[in-house]
C-alpha cells in the first residue's frame, strides 16, 4: 500500500520554467488523473514523479502504510524494497533498482522489439527483482502469469510482439509494468491511438488495479470523459500550474473548463450513469443555435 507525494514541484526545460509549485498525491486504491490542454505540463509532472525529468525545486516522497502484514513487510525489507510498512522515503535517495521496485511508468514512447515473444517482453518487467544472470524464480513466474492474466494477454503469450496490433501491444506493455509488481503505477496517455474497445478495457483495468489490488494509479489523460469514468481525483493543469483539483464533480465546471481550454464548454450529470458529461460547444453548433 504505497503512496507517491510531490510537494512544491518546479520543473524546467533548460532555463525555462514550465511547471510551477505543483503538489499532488498518488494514493493507494485510487486513480488520480492529470488533465489539461497541450503544453500544460501534465506529462512533464508525471515524468518527474517517475524520476525521468529533473526536479529544480520541491521533492517527491514514497510512503507505505503500516497495515501491511508482518511477513509481507519482512519480505519487502529482505528484497531491498523502499516501501517497508510505515516508512517515508525521499524518492531521489533510492537506487534505480530500489525505485523500480516501488514505482513503474507506462510512457508514451516505447521500443518496438522484434524476434521476441509476448512472454519474453513481459519478463523484462521483473528486472528490478532479479539478480544478475539469475534465472526466474517462482515469484517471478507468478508475477508474470498474473500480469498476463490481468491484461488479457495470456492467450497471446507465445506470439511474436511484432505481429500484434497497436491495441494488443499496448496491453503487453501494460503487462510488463504490472509484472514489475509495484505499489505505484504511472500511465502517460494509455488510451492514446486505441479504438473504443481497447480504451474501455484499459480504463476498466485501471479501476480493477485500484479497487481490487490497492494500487496507487496516476494517469495522464486528454479525454475528460475518460477521466470522469475512471478517476477518483483529478488535477487540472493550466500553463504549468494547478488550476483546480478534487473530484470530477467539483473540478469539471463549465466556467473552469471554458477558461482553461479556451472555448465554450458545457457540463451536466448523466441521468443513467451519474457521471459528469463534458461537451465542447463547437463553432458550427453555436452558429446553428444548438
Amino acid at each position: 500500500m504505497t503512496a507517491l507525494t510531490a510537494s512544491g514541484l518546479l520543473l524546467k526545460y533548460d532555463r525555462t520554467e514550465v511547471v510551477h509549485d505543483v503538489s499532488l498525491s498518488i494514493v493507494p486504491g485510487q486513480v488520480t488523473s492529470l488533465l489539461g490542454p497541450n503544453g500544460s505540463g501534465k506529462s512533464t509532472v508525471l515524468r518527474s514523479l517517475a524520476r525521468l525529468h529533473p526536479i529544480a525545486a520541491g521533492d517527491v516522497v514514497i510512503s507505505a502504510s503500516g497495515n501491511a502484514a508482518g511477513a509481507e513487510a519482512g519480505a519487502a525489507a529482505e528484497a531491498g524494497s523502499s516501501a517497508a510498512a510505515g516508512s517515508t522515503t525521499d524518492a531521489a535517495a533510492l537506487t534505480a533498482k530500489e525505485f523500480a521496485r516501488t514505482v513503474t511508468l507506462l510512457s508514451q514512447s516505447r521500443p518496438h522489439p522484434r524476434g521476441v515473444s509476448v512472454r519474453e517482453v513481459v519478463t523484462f518487467g521483473r528486472h528490478p527483482h532479479r539478480k544478475r544472470f539469475a534465472g526466474l524464480t517462482d515469484a517471478d513466474r507468478s508475477a508474470i502469469d498474473r500480469a498476463l492474466t490481468l491484461t488479457g494477454t495470456t492467450d497471446m503469450a507465445d506470439r511474436p510482439v511484432d505481429q500484434l496490433s497497436g491495441g494488443e501491444l499496448q496491453r503487453v506493455w501494460l503487462a510488463t509494468c504490472l509484472a514489475q509488481d509495484t505499489g505505484v503505477l504511472l500511465l502517460d496517455e494509455p488510451t492514446n491511438h486505441l479504438d473504443l474497445r481497447y480504451q474501455a478495457e484499459i480504463l476498466d483495468l485501471m479501476r480493477e488495479l485500484a479497487d481490487d489490488h490497492g494500487i496507487a494509479v496516476g494517469v495522464v489523460l486528454h479525454d475528460l470523459g475518460h477521466a470522469a469514468t475512471v478517476a477518483d481525483h483529478v488535477v487540472l493543469l493550466d500553463r504549468g500550474r494547478i488550476r483546480a483539483a478534487g473530484t470530477c464533480e467539483g473540478v469539471f465546471t463549465a466556467e473552469v473548463l471554458s477558461e482553461v481550454y479556451g472555448l465554450p464548454i458545457s457540463t451536466s450529470i448523466d441521468d443513467d450513469t451519474g457521471l459528469v458529461r463534458v461537451e465542447a460547444l463547437h463553432r458550427r453548433r453555436r452558429r446553428a443555435g444548438v
